[in-house]
């Protein structure tokens, strides 16, 4: 089938349904194996310093690599790519499940990190040249952001009920059928445009520096964590990822065919897309963090409450993702949905700057999860239309990649300066407060809860921000009807503008993963 703009894959919602659930495994992967990570290293007699290596493993692989699984979905194709992430998350997943020790379960979440980095960039570029038309675009992505947005939370519910009531090897488990479900769909339903591959060679060069780079930068902020923001490691690790991330931009200027055609991140709604979204995610990995740990450790919660707790904020997500800004993405501009919707984000958070011991949940984190989700989905939609806009169907997997590194990034960013704030004040907090304490117990949850409500401001601050960003930055018009792809016209010149106008203004939804 030679690749036209106007021709419409009659098995297209099929294919949704499987990319959708491989998806949903990777970021249920995210938060669930955080919920199990107590049992595990209890299990597997992991220590406290080497424990969050059951983390930064993934987010290292990960986000280090998904620039070069984003072109290899483009020079491999995308169908392809997708189906062998899957396989391999799969067997990933298994050798985490059967881990006999220490080192294989974080060798295990290292390859899980590797194939989620080819299968999420794939997942993405899949989706963007399979919905071409903009109203059944939106709609689509708007399922599909909803459950990619959502999957965060839900997996919190999964990881608590299956660490609670079986094993923690379980949330490892748990990922084969979703991977062997998925891997089935793609091969008997999804069908991939011809000629939407890019046929150049791999920059090597392009590779290693990016790769290098964005671990250096990822693993910098998880050593600011741990040793403080200025050791030597970590300015060490910083100054790297700056001279490695600078001499790969000098890079992709000059070779033929770069990893990064520097034209994807260049333009000003691109740029304002990446920014915002990148700094979004930093806000809400602090929300994420602390209102798990607020919610079991303070508020007493089980694991499996915890998780339903979080379940209005999925509510809100999927709302304002599916019936605001996939409704409104294609009659209103991009920024007068993204800016309002990370400002009701911001003041959901800022309602949550008022915890302390007694906090209702009813009366104040019920309506700042609802605001949260709203603004969230809303903002999300017409955010991820602009994350590819413009781009070439044979750069979508690279530009699909673009997106998840900020999410990668901005999530090591957030959990690490999210993390420290909140320590510090805690650490001052008590010490100011320890003369006139009544007990030790009492002091400590109240020097813990005033630590998150200060790294809650900080995020308050962050969700502003983007606001602004996406504010002034992005100045397209909406993203609706005035693609000829969606006239059916087959003449060439509206197939040219079709791939250009609706197949680049693909639709991006970010893997909030970590």
């Amino acid at each position: 089938m030679p690749e036209n703009s106007s021709y419409v894959d009659p098995r297209r919602w099929k294919a949704l349904i499987f990319i959708a659930l491989a998806q949903l495994m990777v970021v249920l992967d995210a938060t669930i194996v955080n919920i199990a990570l107590p049992s595990a290293q209890s299990d597997l007699g992991i220590s406290d310093a080497n424990r969050q290596w059951v983390i930064t493993a993934y987010a290292l692989a990960f986000g280090g690599l998904l620039l070069f699984g984003g072109r290899l979905a483009d020079l491999w194709g995308r169908k392809r790519t997708f189906t062998i992430g899957l396989i391999g998350f799969a067997i990933a997943s298994a050798l985490g499940g059967a881990a006999a020790n220490q080192g294989m379960l974080m060798g295990a979440r290292a390859l899980q990190g590797v194939f989620g980095a080819l299968l999420a960039p794939a997942a993405l570029s899949l989706l963007a040249v399979t919905f071409t038309e903009a109203k059944e675009r939106a709609k689509a992505f708007g399922i599909f952001g909803a459950i990619a947005g959502g999957g965060g939370a839900v997996g919190l519910i999964l990881g608590g009920v299956l660490t609670e009531y079986m094993n923690w090897r379980w949330t490892f488990f748990v990922n084969i059928p979703f991977a062997v479900i998925a891997a089935a769909g793609a091969i008997l339903v999804i069908r991939e445009p011809a000629g939407s591959r890019n046929p150049s060679r791999l920059d090597v060069p392009g590779v290693l520096l990016a790769t290098l780079g964005l671990v250096s930068l990822v693993y910098g902020f998880t050593r600011a964590e741990s040793d403080g923001w200025l050791a030597a490691p970590t300015l060490g690790l910083f100054v790297a990822a700056a001279v490695l991330l600078l001499v790969f931009v000098l890079v992709e200027s000059k070779v033929k065919a770069p990893l990064l055609p520097l034209r994807v991140v260049a333009e000003r709604n691109r740029a304002g897309v990446y920014a915002s979204l990148g700094l979004a995610v930093i806000g809400m990995f602090g929300l994420f963090l602390f209102l798990t740990y607020y919610l079991q450790i303070v508020k007493g919660y089980t694991p499996v409450m915890t998780g339903l707790a979080f379940l209005p904020m999925i509510v809100g997500m999927i709302t304002g993702s599916t019936q605001i800004g996939a409704r409104l993405m294609t009659r209103v501009r991009p920024r007068l949905l993204m800016a309002p919707g990370f400002t009701l984000a911001a003041a959901g958070m800022l309602l949550l700057t008022r915890i302390d011991l007694g906090t209702s949940y009813a009366t104040l984190i019920l309506p700042a999860f609802l605001m949260l989700g709203l603004g969230m989905g809303t903002a999300f939609m017409p955010a991820m239309s602009l994350a590819t806009h413009g781009v070439q169907p044979r750069d979508a997997g690279v530009a699909s990649a673009m997106v998840n590194t900020s999410q990668q990034v901005g999530g090591a960013i957030g959990t690490a300066l999210l993390n420290t704030i909140a320590a510090s004040a805690t650490t001052t907090y008590a010490a100011s407060h320890a003369a006139g304490a009544r007990s030790l117990e009492v002091l400590k949850l109240q020097s813990m809860v005033h630590g998150y409500a200060a790294a809650i401001w900080w995020a308050v601050g962050i969700l502003v921000l983007a606001a602004l960003i996406a504010f002034t930055f992005v100045t397209t018009g909406h993203q609706g009807g005035a693609s000829p792809a969606a006239s059916g016209g087959g003449e060439g010149a509206k197939e040219s503008a079709g791939a250009h106008e609706g197949e680049g203004d693909d639709l991006q939804i970010p893997v909030m993963v970590h």
